[in-house]
């Protein structure tokens, strides 16, 4: 999968974590990583000052560390979505 940096892309990983069980939130703070994962809570909070490239780079980072499971979500682009993100390698 060829990763596009575009606010659409962008669109379609904040809609997973939507319909997760996890709340997705960009706030400002000293984060050491940029984000910072509440795992008992299931709030993912990311810094609200990266780039587009940042942000998508972070999130794709945060889903393959909380593992979502494609069984866990009943929309079929979805479940594409997370297959395809867990066979991709992240190039910086």
């Amino acid at each position: 999968m060829t990763i596009k940096y575009t606010k659409n892309f962008l669109d379609k990983l904040e809609n997973l974590f939507a319909s997760s069980e996890y709340i997705l939130r960009y706030e400002k703070g000293n984060f050491k990583s940029g984000y910072c994962i509440l795992k008992e809570n299931k709030i993912v909070i990311i810094n609200k000052y990266y780039t587009l490239d940042g942000k998508i780079n972070t999130l794709i980072d945060i889903i393959k560390e909380i593992g979502f499971n494609t069984k866990d979500f009943s929309d079929k682009k979805l479940q594409d979505l997370i297959s395809e993100l867990k066979q991709t390698e992240l190039k910086l």
